[in-house]
């Protein structure tokens, strides 16, 4: 009977004990390390909310006028309490009885230790009489979420009768934000690891083969967690919700497509080695340049975002680097150790066998089996020119759409995908007030020696209903003297649209015109519309910036992998082609079929860096397979060869990518669902058309030069017949990995 790897492993050859028993210890020792090490750590990931930004400073663009404005601004004694808006509405018309009992609601309030200031209102509604409101100012340093939700409790423990209270307001969305992001520490992982285990059971067929790659992926995010957790309470980065969702499903994701490309290559050496250690140290060179390119090539493309100027987009990329940096580290160490010491028995109960041995089965059954993509690999080698024009055309046709892709922004009330109290009240507080009670003024900061020219030409903008500078409290019927702050005065210009509409965005673009023509005033304009405005304008110069700069890095980094300058740029054209025809099809759901609001701005920008740097690796692992099969087949039969030998693992490692992303969709927020369609759906195509289709066609088609100026393609004369390298595949897909 054959003895199991790992006993073999343990035991050895005679003569040989101390040798061979050395790789089971160092093993046993590394899996404890991990386990005893990073175990401990994951309790720091239910941390991460301490030390999350979430409030508007964590996604304003850097040095923008908006920003600075909004910075000078602070310094202007206005209040510091963010305003928390408590609307209160009836089916009936509100008599003397009801303002009296909202005005004691509002003396209760006023003792409460997060409130700065007094309580404001009841204020009587001026288009609907059945709707009051109360102002509550909530303490800057207080925690918002917390106080809000004591806030609800207090209102719904001392009810008004025949009145429904509802919290909205600046204070009111920055909670229910923050409540939203709250299912990332539970919803979002728990999804994400039983759609991975779902899908590794399936590829497995094994019991506890999935568990150990869950088991790595958990040790890499609670390795990566405790990184994150340090340097963000450090002030080293900036962490916010959106950021530690993607590192929950980046680490996740990508830890087990490393696992998967090892396993197979392990999986392939366990038939032609002997003992376990030697198959595990195998594989582990075998994958080791592409998943160290793969991973190099998203942790450089990553870290390009700190080229960004929008703060969101800036502090994403070194949270995504360490937790790439840690999924590969559990993937190369952690996860072969565990290999080891479980040997063959870790495949159980379909255990793979040494060549030659009786197998049954079982072989055909397990993802060494190659049968479907030996299929597809003898399908692009009779016509490759019709594989790749195809597959273009189709991409094109998608591709066309991608120009309506509206990535404009939307208003904070359609950023949420479920009702919230915060939308419902402000939709009351519209009812009852107008809609010119969303309005938020913009905040003009300028010399104060030309405060009445700033006055002046800000009230002379259409779109403007009156400007005036913010002053010190007067007496009684008096107005008191403008604030002065190191020089500079702040003007409060009303306008006439709601603050994050297309109307208010045009009339700051025209304010800051007309401001500009005062000279000497030194005007910077803030404010709501300003901030979108900036934002907007910011996301298109991040996109500019930061897509040739990704595109650059990752073709530095295939250079050297592929030994080619031609195959890295067919890999960057088929990947920014994939890109485009997913932003088409995009445009296409998001408006015609979902009826969705814009999306963020920079949407597009995330979208395209997951998914050159996500997406290239595919190819890279197919290329990197090729370029090895090359050197001892010849290019023809290499191309196809590792076509079919790692088509089922990359399949796999595709659909486990896409599902982990899918999985931001549980977050009840539109950023995040829209960007986990479009990655999700990208990584699909990559997987299936790009990496299947038309990579190898293209390599085909070109021949050996592909790998120009290498030596890849004249390693092996190409004599042999297309019509005999179509044979060899066509047995290979019958047959087990070459």
């Amino acid at each position: 009977m054959p003895e199991v790897g790992a006993v073999r492993a343990w035991r050895g050859a005679p003569g040989t004990g101390r040798r061979r028993r050395l790789p089971g210890a160092v093993a046993a020792v590394t899996v404890l390390a991990w386990i005893l090490g990073a175990g401990p750590l994951g309790s720091l990931l239910g941390a991460l909310g301490d030390v999350q930004t979430n409030d508007q400073s964590a996604f304003l663009p850097i040095g923008a006028e908006s920003t600075r404005a909004g910075e000078l601004a602070e310094g202007f004694d206005r209040g510091d309490g963010v305003p928390a808006i408590v609307v209160y509405s009836g089916e009936d018309e509100l008599d003397g009885a009801d303002l009296a009992a909202l005005s004691a609601v509002a003396e209760g309030l006023a003792d409460r230790p997060w409130v700065d200031g007094s309580v404001v209102g009841p204020l009587p509604g001026t288009e609907d009489a059945s709707v009051a409101q109360l102002i509550v100012p909530i303490d800057a340093g207080a925690d918002t979420g917390r106080a809000v939700g004591e806030l609800r409790d207090a209102l719904a423990q001392d009810p008004v009768a025949g009145l429904q209270p509802q919290v909205t307001g600046p204070a009111g969305f920055a909670a229910d934000l923050g409540a939203a992001f709250g299912g990332i520490d539970t919803t979002l992982l728990l999804v994400a690891l039983a759609a991975v285990l779902v899908i590794l059971v399936a590829v497995y067929r094994s019991p506890l083969l999935p568990l150990v790659v869950i088991v790595a992926a958990l040790l890499a995010l609670a390795l990566s967690g405790a990184l994150v957790y340090a340097a963000a309470d450090a002030d080293l980065i900036t962490l916010n919700g959106q950021s530690q969702g993607i590192l929950f499903i980046l680490v996740v994701g990508a830890c087990t497509d490393y696992a998967l490309l090892l396993v197979a290559r392990h999986r392939e050496e366990l038939a032609v080695r002997d003992t376990a250690a030697e198959a595990v140290g195998a594989a582990v060179r075998g994958v080791l340049g592409p998943i160290l390119a793969s991973a190099g090539t998203v942790v450089l493309g990553v870290l390009c975002l700190l080229a960004a100027d929008l703060a969101s987009t800036r502090g994403l990329g070194p949270v995504v680097a360490v937790g790439i940096g840690a999924a590969v580290l559990s993937a190369l160490t952690f996860l072969p150790a565990a290999l080891l010491l479980l040997g063959r028995a870790a495949f159980w109960p379909l255990t793979p066998h040494r060549r030659g041995e009786p197998t049954g089965p079982e072989a055909d059954a397990t993802p060494g089996g190659h049968r479907l993509w030996g299929a597809v690999a003898a399908s692009v080698g009779r016509r490759p020119r019709a594989s790749w024009v195809g597959t273009a055309v189709l991409l094109l046709a998608a591709a066309v759409f991608a120009p309506r892709f509206d990535a404009e922004g939307s208003s904070q009330a359609e950023i949420f995908r479920t009702e919230v109290e915060a939308v419902d009240g402000q939709q009351t507080l519209s009812r009852g007030f107008g809609t010119g009670s969303t309005a938020a003024p913009a905040l003009v900061v300028a010399d104060a020696d030309h405060a009445d020219a700033v006055v002046a030409a800000a009230e002379g903008v259409r779109g403007v209903t009156g400007a005036d500078v913010v002053a010190e409290p007067g007496p009684p019927g008096r107005e008191g003297a403008p604030i002065v702050e190191d020089g500079r005065v702040l003007v409060e210009a009303v306008l006439a649209a709601p603050p994050e509409s297309a109307e208010a965005v045009d009339t700051v673009r025209e304010l800051r015109d007309s401001l500009a023509e005062v000279e000497g005033a030194d005007a910077l304009v803030g404010g709501v519309a300003a901030t979108t405005l900036d934002t907007r304008e910011t996301a298109r110069r991040d996109f500019t910036v930061v897509v040739p700069l990704v595109l650059a890095v990752v073709f530095l980094v295939l250079i050297p992998l592929l030994r080619s300058l031609v195959a890295p740029l067919l890999l960057m054209a088929a990947n920014v082609l994939s890109f485009a025809a997913v932003l088409g099809v995009g445009a296409l759901v998001f408006d015609h079929v979902l009826d969705l609001p814009p999306a963020d701005p920079v949407v597009p920008l995330f979208a395209f860096v997951f998914l050159v740097a996500l997406g290239i690796d595919y190819s890279i692992f197919l290329m990197s397979r090729a370029r090895e099969e090359t050197l001892a087949h010849g290019h023809r039969s290499g191309v196809l060869r590792a076509l079919t030998v790692t088509g089922g693992v990359i399949t796999s490692a595709g659909v486990v990518l896409a599902a982990t992303f899918a999985a931001l969709a549980v977050i009840p927020l539109l950023f995040l669902f829209q960007l986990a369609f479009l990655v999700a759906f990208g990584v699909l195509v990559d997987t299936l058309l790009v990496r299947s289709l038309l990579v190898p066609a293209l390599s085909l088609e070109l021949g050996a030069r592909t790998w120009w100026p290498g030596r890849a393609g004249r390693a092996v004369p190409e004599g042999r017949g297309r019509s005999t390298d179509v044979e060899r595949v066509e047995h290979t897909a019958g047959a087990d990995a070459p």
